[in-house]
This record gives C-alpha cells, sequence and structure tokens, in this order.
C-alpha cells in the first residue's frame, strides 16, 4: 500500500485589510520620509502640475493628430511639399537674376 501524503491545512489568516485611502496616505508618508510635511506641499504641487501640463500636452497631441490625419499618405505629402519648394527656389533664383540685371542697368551691380 502506497504511502499516505501528509497534507496539512493552513489556517487562513485575514490580515485586516485597509481602505484604498489608508493605503494611499501611508504610501505617500513613506515616500516622503523625513520631509517635513509643511515642505511636502511644494513637493505635490509640483506633482500637480505636472500632471496637468501633461494632460494638456496628450490633449494638444490628440488635436494636432486628428488634424494630420486628412487621409494622404506622408510620402505624397512630402513630394508635393518638396515640388512646391523647389519651384519657389527656382522662382526665387529668376527673380534675383532680374533684380541683379536691374540694378546694373541702373549702375549699381557689380561690374
Amino acid at each position: 500500500m502506497p504511502a499516505k501524503k501528509k497534507t496539512t491545512a493552513r489556517k487562513a489568516t485575514k490580515k485586516p485589510s485597509k481602505s484604498f485611502e489608508e493605503t494611499l496616505w501611508d504610501t505617500a508618508n513613506k515616500l516622503r520620509g523625513s520631509v517635513e510635511s509643511s515642505e511636502y506641499k511644494h513637493v505635490v504641487l509640483s506633482l500637480i502640475f505636472l500632471k496637468f501640463v501633461s494632460d494638456k500636452f496628450e490633449e494638444r497631441r490628440a488635436e494636432l493628430v486628428a488634424l494630420e490625419d486628412d487621409g494622404i499618405p506622408f510620402e505624397a505629402k512630402m513630394t508635393e511639399l518638396s515640388q512646391t519648394l523647389y519651384a519657389q527656389m527656382d522662382e526665387a533664383k529668376a527673380l534675383d537674376q532680374t533684380i541683379t540685371e536691374n540694378l546694373k542697368s541702373l549702375g549699381y551691380g557689380r561690374k
């Protein structure tokens, strides 16, 4: 006959559970460490400000992403913008030559 396994029933010990608020306060006190409670407000206010800025950044980012999403692929946009830029550069060269020629005819150009 096989040997019987010893089973020990573990007693379920329930620790008194803390409320969520108590847990947060305990954690905050541990994090605060040796900082005086009157000085702790600076830490908390800084964290609140950081959260505010982060939320505003995410809102603005979402607005810009929605604005940018016009259904045109990025490569097509860049091709069109590059062509426009090159056309403007060619126009600027032509205008520069015209201005230089006009200044020469008035006696202000390089000889």
